[in-house]
C-alpha cells in the first residue's frame, strides 16, 4: 500500500513539472460589427509555418489550448466570410497563459443570400473530371436540370428527356455524388435549376465510382445550406406552350447548436404533348400518332446533421418521390394495298397508375486530427412501387367498309428494392501522397408483374411474372502522389457480380456471375500556372438494366411492341483520354480527345414481330452488338470579351466504328434475312452561348445548338438545331431574381429518321420545344454561414445533407 502511494505521489511529481514547462492559449471570437460571437471558426496554432494545434471555437465563441510548450507561435482565425485574423504569441517561463480576443471583419464580398451563385457560369479541369460551375446565365436557361443540361459542353438531352454524354447514352447520372433510384430523365425534370451548384462531367471515371456507365458519369451537385439560424429559398415558374405547365419548390434549413435540419419539397405538374409519323415504303403504310402526358410528381427530403464533435458527424434523411401520370396515345394507321385488306386501324390507348420511391439514408463520418484524414460509413435503402393500368381500344376498318373493335386491359406491377452498404477510407500519407481505400455491398430485388384480360377473345388473356435480382461486391483502393508539377493516380476495382432471373416462377432461367477488374490511371502536367496537361485510362461496364432485360412489353401500338431482352450481355469499355486546359486572362480553354475500345454494344435494334404472319407488326427491342472503336474530341471555351459580353462556344465529334447483326426485307425472295453491317458512326454538336450584362441587374441570354445528322447501324438520324433567347432581372438587394426565356424561337427543333432495317420507313417527331419559361427564385432567412462537417469524398464524391436528393 505504500509503494501504491509512493508511484502515486512520484507520478503527481512528474505530472506538475511537465505542468511547469507548459501553457496555455485562450481567447474569443467575435464580429466587429455587432460583437457577436463566432462559433465552429478554426483557430490554428504554427510554429515556423507547420501548424502544431488546432481547434474549432465553441457555440460563445470560445477556444482554448492547453499543454502547449512554452515557445513562439503565429496563431490564425478563418471563417468563411470573413478576413482571416493573423496574429502572434509567445509562451515563456514567465509568461505561460497569453489571452487573443479577436474580433473578424467581415470579407466585402460577403453574401446576401443564401446560395453562392456567380454571374457566368465557368468551367475547370481536374484530375479526373471537369467541373462546369453553375451561374446564373445557365440557371436562367429553364425551370428544371434537364432544360440547363444541352447547355453543358459534350452533354445531348433528347425530346424525350434522356441524356448522351460525347454521343452515347450509356451515362450514368449521380446526385451530390450518390445515384438516384428515379429515372434520370424523370429525375431532371424535377430538381430546379437553381439548386444546382455544379455538374461534374467524368468522362473517365476512377477506380473510386462503380463501374457502370460507359460513357462516363454525369454528377449534380446541388447547393447545400449550412447557414446559423432559420434560412430557406423558393423557386417556382411557369411555361407556356399548347398548356401550361407548372414546377416550384421550397428549400428549409434550420441550425442550432450542434445540430442542424433541413428539408425540401418540390412539384412538377402539366401536360405535355408530341406527335409524328412513321411511313413504310414497302406497303405504303402511314402510322400517325399523337401523345399527350398530363404528369404530376411530388417530392420531398427531410433530415438531420449532427455534430457529435469536432472529428464526428451523423446524418440521417429520407427521401420520398410520388409521380401519377395519365398518358394518351392515339395512333391512327392508313394502309394501301393490305394482304390483311384492312383500310384502317385507329387504336385509343390510355395508360394511368402512380409510381412512388422512399429512400432511406444513414450515414456516418469520422474525421482524425490529420488534415483530410476521413472515415465514412453510409448505409441505404431505397423501395420502389410502379403500377400501370393500360387500356387498348381497337378499331378496324377492312376495304369492304365493315367494322370490328378489338377491347384489351394490360396490367403491370414492378417492386424495386436496393439495400446498399459502403465505407470509404481517405489517408494523406504526407503532403505529396494520398491513399484511397474503400468497400460496398449492393444488394437489388425486383418482381415485376403483366397480365392482359381481353373479354371479346379469351384466348388473348395472358399472365406473366418476371423476377431479376443482383448481388455486387466490390472493393477499391487508389494511391496518388502529387509533385510540383506532375501529379499522378493509379487506382483498382475488383467486382464480384452475380446476377439471378426468372420468368414464370422458373420456368425460364437466366443467370449470370462473374469477377472483374476494372483498373484506372491518371497522369497531369502542370507546365505553368495557366497550362495543364492530363493522360487517363480507365476500363468500364455498362450492365444490362431491369427495363432492357424485362419480356414484357414496355409499350405498344398495333405495329410496335417494345420488349425487353433477357439474353442481353454486358458490355465493357476500355477508354484513353487527353485533355488540355488554359487559364486565359478573361476565361479558360479547354480541349480533349478520346479512344475507346467497346465490346458487346448494347444496342436498339427493330426486327420483325415473328408472331404476326402478316409482316405488318415489328419488335423494338434490344441487342449487342459486335466489337466497336470509337474516337473524338472536344473543345470548350469560357471567354469575358468585355465587362458587358461574355461567350462560353463548345464543339464536340463523335466516330463509332459499328458492327451488327440487323434483320432486313428481302424483295427478291420475300423474306426477312439477317445481314452482318459495318458502318462508321459520325456525330458533331456545337453550342453557343451568350451572354449580354446592361446593367447590374438586368441581363440577356443568346442560346445557338446544332447536332448534324448521325447514320447508324440501323437507323439514320437527321440534323436538328435551335436558337433560345432570354433575359434574368435581379432585385430586393440581390436575394430575388426573374427569368424569361423564349425557347426555340424559329420553332425548328424536330427528330426526324430514315431507315432499310428491316423495312424502307421513314419518320419524324415533334414536342413542345417552342415554348416561353418564367421562373421566380427568392432567397431569405440569416446569412451567416455555419462550419458543419457533412458526409464528403474527397470533394467529388459523396456530399450528404441540405440537398434535394
Amino acid at each position: 500500500m505504500k509503494l501504491k502511494f509512493f508511484l502515486l505521489a512520484l507520478l503527481g511529481v512528474f505530472a506538475a513539472a511537465q505542468a511547469q514547462n507548459t501553457g496555455s492559449v485562450s481567447g474569443k471570437i467575435t464580429e466587429k460589427s455587432n460583437k457577436a460571437p463566432i462559433s465552429y471558426a478554426s483557430v490554428s496554432l504554427k510554429e515556423n509555418g507547420k501548424v502544431v494545434a488546432g481547434v474549432n471555437t465553441d457555440d460563445n465563441g470560445d477556444f482554448s489550448f492547453k499543454n502547449i510548450a512554452l515557445k513562439s507561435y503565429t496563431i490564425e482565425i478563418q471563417y468563411i466570410g470573413f478576413r482571416k485574423y493573423i496574429g502572434s504569441v509567445i509562451l515563456s517561463e514567465n509568461k505561460k497563459a497569453a489571452t487573443v480576443n479577436a474580433a473578424l471583419e467581415e470579407e466585402a464580398t460577403q453574401l446576401k443570400g443564401v446560395n453562392i451563385v456567380a454571374e457566368r457560369s465557368t468551367i475547370e479541369q481536374k484530375i479526373d473530371r471537369k467541373v462546369v460551375n453553375v451561374g446564373k446565365d445557365l440557371t436562367t436557361a429553364g425551370a428544371s436540370a434537364s432544360d440547363i443540361m444541352n447547355n453543358i459542353p459534350s452533354v445531348n438531352v433528347d425530346q424525350d428527356g434522356k441524356l448522351s454524354l460525347r454521343g452515347n447514352d450509356n451515362v450514368r447520372v449521380l446526385i451530390d455524388g450518390r445515384p438516384s433510384n428515379i429515372d434520370p430523365a424523370q429525375l431532371l425534370k424535377q430538381i430546379p435549376s437553381t439548386s444546382i451548384k455544379k455538374i461534374e462531367l467524368i468522362t473517365n471515371p476512377s477506380a473510386k465510382y462503380n463501374p457502370e456507365g460507359m460513357s462516363g458519369i454525369i454528377n449534380i451537385i446541388l447547393h447545400k445550406n449550412a447557414n446559423t439560424g432559420f434560412n430557406g429559398s423558393y423557386s417556382g415558374g411557369i411555361t407556356f406552350g399548347e398548356t401550361a405547365k407548372f414546377n416550384q419548390s421550397l428549400d428549409l434549413n434550420y441550425k442550432t447548436g450542434k445540430v442542424n435540419f433541413f428539408g425540401n419539397a418540390g412539384n412538377n405538374s402539366g401536360k405535355y404533348f408530341n406527335d409524328g409519323f412513321i411511313e413504310r415504303s414497302d406497303r405504303t403504310v402511314t402510322q400517325k400518332l399523337d401523345i399527350v402526358n398530363d404528369n404530376e410528381s411530388y417530392l420531398y427530403k427531410i433530415g438531420m446533421d449532427y455534430l457529435i464533435d469536432d472529428h464526428n458527424t451523423l446524418s440521417i434523411y429520407t427521401n420520398q418521390n410520388k409521380s401519377t401520370g395519365n398518358g394518351i396515345v392515339n395512333t391512327d394507321i392508313d394502309y394501301i394495298n393490305s394482304p390483311d385488306n384492312i383500310a384502317n386501324m385507329y387504336q385509343k390507348s390510355r395508360y394511368q397508375g402512380p409510381n412512388k420511391t422512399g429512400t432511406y439514408n444513414l450515414a456516418y463520418k469520422h474525421i482524425f486530427k490529420k488534415e483530410g484524414h476521413t472515415l465514412d460509413f453510409e448505409g441505404n435503402y431505397s423501395d420502389t412501387k410502379e403500377s400501370q393500368n393500360a387500356n387498348f381500344d381497337n378499331q378496324i376498318t377492312t376495304t369492304n367498309n365493315t367494322q370490328s373493335s378489338d377491347i384489351y386491359n394490360d396490367f403491370l406491377t414492378n417492386n424495386r428494392k436496393l439495400s446498399t452498404v459502403n465505407i470509404d477510407y481517405v489517408n494523406p500519407l504526407n503532403e505529396k501522397t494520398t491513399l484511397e481505400a474503400g468497400a460496398e455491398a449492393r444488394l437489388t430485388r425486383t418482381d415485376n408483374d403483366y397480365s392482359r384480360i381481353n373479354d371479346q377473345n379469351p384466348s388473348q388473356n395472358l399472365i406473366s411474372n418476371y423476377t431479376y435480382d443482383t448481388d455486387i461486391y466490390s472493393a477499391y483502393v487508389t494511391f496518388g502522389q502529387k509533385f510540383k508539377k506532375i501529379s499522378y493516380q493509379l487506382g483498382l476495382r475488383g467486382e464480384s457480380y452475380k446476377m439471378q432471373a426468372n420468368l414464370n416462377h422458373g420456368e425460364t432461367k437466366y443467370d449470370d456471375d462473374y469477377l472483374t477488374l476494372y483498373p484506372s490511371a491518371y497522369l497531369t502536367y502542370n507546365v505553368n500556372e495557366k497550362n495543364t496537361l492530363q493522360l487517363s485510362y480507365s476500363r468500364r461496364v455498362d450492365r444490362p438494366s431491369l427495363g432492357q432485360t424485362k419480356p414484357i412489353r414496355e409499350f405498344s401500338t398495333p405495329l410496335v411492341t417494345s420488349i425487353g431482352n433477357p439474353d442481353l450481355r454486358p458490355q465493357f469499355t476500355n477508354s484513353v483520354e487527353v485533355n488540355y486546359t488554359k487559364t486565359l486572362e478573361k476565361g479558360s480553354f479547354t480541349a480533349g480527345v478520346f479512344v475507346r475500345s467497346i465490346n458487346d454494344q448494347i444496342s436498339r435494334i427493330l426486327y420483325p414481330d415473328p408472331t404476326d404472319p402478316s409482316g405488318n407488326k415489328q419488335i423494338m427491342s434490344y441487342t449487342n452488338f459486335d466489337h466497336n472503336t470509337a474516337y473524338g474530341f472536344e473543345v470548350s471555351m469560357n471567354y469575358k470579351i468585355t465587362k458587358w459580353w461574355d461567350i462560353q462556344p463548345s464543339i464536340d465529334f463523335s466516330s463509332i466504328n459499328q458492327e451488327g447483326v440487323v434483320s432486313k426485307f428481302s424483295e427478291d425472295n420475300n423474306q426477312i434475312i439477317a445481314e452482318n453491317r459495318k458502318v462508321t458512326v459520325a456525330a458533331f454538336n456545337g453550342r453557343m452561348n451568350s451572354n449580354f450584362k446592361a446593367n447590374k441587374r438586368l441581363s440577356f441570354l443568346l442560346f445557338g445548338f446544332y447536332r448534324g445528322a448521325v447514320d447508324g447501324v440501323q437507323n439514320n438520324s437527321h440534323e436538328m438545331y435551335k436558337m433560345d433567347i432570354g433575359s434574368r432581372y435581379t432585385l430586393l438587394d440581390n436575394k430575388m431574381n426573374i427569368s424569361v426565356r423564349f425557347n426555340d424561337v424559329f420553332n425548328t427543333m424536330k427528330y426526324a429518321f430514315d431507315t432499310e432495317y428491316p423495312y424502307g420507313q421513314t419518320g419524324q417527331f415533334t414536342w413542345e420545344s417552342q415554348t416561353v419559361y418564367l421562373g421566380l427564385t427568392y432567397n431569405f432567412g440569416s446569412s451567416k454561414i455555419k462550419k458543419l462537417q457533412r458526409k464528403q469524398r474527397d470533394d467529388n464524391t459523396n456530399k450528404g445533407g441540405g440537398g434535394m436528393f
